[in-house]
């Protein structure tokens, strides 16, 4: 969950809770938490913790992880806990596993010994319905081994837009290889919207100061709008915030809503993971409820009270 400069992380993570709470009439609505440790910029747990608690607050919606580092956890503790998350919560627990946090020469090991575990005699309890693992990357490396061991893939569009159908093309030919069956597969974007162009592309501002600046070393809470609006931006910051502009899809809902079918239809998929930073809470909730809205998706409803920060 993003963090604004001067507001509490207690704060930060009741609104993580809420965010979840609010949209659960989305059809096929997940809701990955960031990977662990996280960043200042970022009110983050270990992976297990934010999805039992959103667990607890839902009871439609598919909770996961996005996700578990796993060079930095052994594969048998990530497969007892999602094993009894899982149990807790039949068919409602994603699994997403990255590559990234430390050395990575025996990840697919790893990786393999996880999906093993998660499998029938691994783990005890054994879930009714194991929890669905997700490969995340942003290569045709990690495609090929998503594809190989028969796990979904999402590409990571917003860490890097460039490369992603061809990672489809691997990840689908060897799952199709490896299991018999048709691969799917997300999409993960970036995105902002608002209810007019100009407030969107303001929201968009703050996402890429945050970003530029994080690129050069200034790894801050996002900024708010007001310092935004006021900032006079170097020339390195402009030159790295060209680069991320074409990771982030922002603009007015009618405006988003045709970039990302456009996307999904490039990438052969129908599932999009949307990730949304905003300096403002409100700011992030009223993006997904837009989202919502020009998607026609089911309208929301809260299913369990929230705590009100305090």
């Amino acid at each position: 969950m993003p963090v604004m400069r001067h507001t509490r992380r207690k704060i930060t993570g009741i609104s993580a809770t809420a965010v979840v709470a609010r949209p659960q009439g989305a059809a096929r609505a997940r809701a990955p938490p960031a990977p662990h440790p996280a960043p200042p910029g970022f009110a983050c747990s270990p992976p297990h913790s934010l999805p039992a608690a959103r667990l607890a607050h839902t009871s439609r919606m598919r909770i996961g992880t996005g996700g578990v580092l796993l060079p930095r956890y052994d594969p048998s503790k990530v497969a007892e806990v999602f094993g009894v998350l899982a149990s807790l919560h039949p068919g409602r627990v994603d699994l997403g596993i990255g590559r990234a946090g430390g050395p990575a020469r025996d990840f697919p090991q790893r990786l393999a010994q996880l999906t093993a575990l998660l499998g029938e005699g691994g783990v005890v309890p054994h879930p009714p319905v194991p929890p669905q693992m997700w490969l995340l990357g942003a290569g045709r490396e990690s495609a090929r081994l998503a594809g190989l061991l028969g796990t979904e893939f999402a590409f990571g569009h917003f860490f890097s837009p460039a490369g992603g159908t061809e990672a489809f093309e691997d990840y689908r030919s060897q799952f199709r290889r490896a299991t018999g069956r048709p691969a799917g597969g997300a999409l993960a974007v970036r995105v902002v919207t608002a209810d007019s162009a100009g407030r969107a592309e303001e929201l968009a501002q703050s996402l890429l100061l945050w970003r530029a600046r994080k690129d050069l070393g200034q790894d801050a809470p996002l900024p708010s709008y007001e310092t935004t609006r006021r900032h006079r931006w170097t020339g390195a910051e402009l030159e790295r915030a060209k680069v991320h502009r074409t990771a982030l899809v922002s603009g007015a809902p009618e405006q988003v809503h045709a970039v990302l079918t456009g996307l999904a239809a490039a990438h052969g998929v129908d599932e999009l993971i949307v990730n949304t930073l905003t300096a403002d809470p409100a700011d992030r909730h009223r993006s997904y409820e837009l989202l919502a809205e020009a998607f026609a998706l089911p309208a929301a409803r809260r299913e369990a009270a929230v705590p009100a920060a305090g």
